[in-house]
């Protein structure tokens, strides 16, 4: 059984990189506004605290969150979410998401534990740890949030990859939840399948979602043209044109095969 795969987006590494920039920017206006409520709610009780306290409560919560979110990251490519069983994907994700948090909470008291250590103050390294179940349905929501944003981000960059594959050479093909990528020069020639494409190439066709229209916009900077309603071919493919007496014609391709075109397209076939 084939594994879904993650969809790959154009940005490639860079899209990555941003994602942590966005998740870096949110988190730290979390932990600011948190410090702030926390300061502000222990002096309503007459808990008299500096503000550096809930700084660092909350600044090491909201590091060691950043400093796990690649690996979150990686894990929820290795087991994306979508196209397995929801049992299976339940299974891995809660999984996960217990040693994200044991992590979180344990590297949490350890730096906190070290930075009063600093101000001549004494923080319990394992005290968060010995709180965990309350410590955990926080991280749950965490955890859930950053897998749930980054599947979106990474289906978000497959949508836009298409176009800017395509202007690469390179054309994204979906299949379910597995994608191709398919050299435009390995395309001979397109024909319209209903409400989808068939990409014809030596060593074997692809369906494509897409209509012909769409196509031939797409796909004309990458040397395709119409030569029939139905039908676009790549003019590097054309190994020969025979024109029929009706003013129809045959077009003869490199790989050996060859496809009819209709007479209103013969002009933009053999146009520079």
């Amino acid at each position: 059984m084939t594994e879904p795969q993650a969809p790959k987006v154009g940005r490639g590494r860079g899209g990555d990189l941003l994602f942590l920039g966005v998740s870096a920017a949110s988190v730290a206006a979390v932990v600011v506004l948190n410090a702030f409520n926390t300061f502000h709610d222990r002096a309503r009780m007459g808990d008299e605290i500096g503000f550096w306290e809930p700084l660092v409560w909350e600044g090491s919560s909201g590091l060691i969150v950043l400093a796990l979110t690649p690996a979150v990251m990686a894990f929820v490519l290795r087991a994306w979410p979508l196209g397995r069983p929801l049992w299976r994907t339940v299974a891995l994700h809660a999984a996960g998401a217990v040693v994200f948090s044991l992590v979180h909470v344990t590297a949490m008291g350890l730096a906190r534990s070290a930075i009063y250590a600093l101000v001549d103050a004494r923080y319990d390294p394992m005290g968060p740890l010995a709180d965990w179940p309350y410590e955990f349905r926080k991280d749950l929501i965490v955890y859930a949030a950053l897998v749930a944003l980054y599947v979106l981000w990474r289906l978000l960059g497959a949508r836009a990859a298409p176009t800017q594959a395509a202007g690469a050479g390179i054309l994204e093909v979906r299949d379910g939840a597995r994608r191709h990528f398919v050299p435009l020069a390995e395309v001979e020639w397109v024909e319209a399948a209903g409400n989808y494409v068939e990409l014809h190439r030596p060593q074997a066709s692809l369906l494509h979602r897409a209509s012909l229209s769409e196509m031939e916009r797409r796909l004309t900077d990458a040397g395709f043209v119409r030569i029939h309603r139905s039908r676009l071919v790549r003019r590097e493919a054309v190994a020969a044109i025979e024109s029929k007496p009706a003013g129809d014609f045959i077009v003869r391709l490199r790989g050996g095969g060859e496809i009819a075109g209709s007479r209103r397209y013969r002009r933009p076939l053999l146009a520079d």
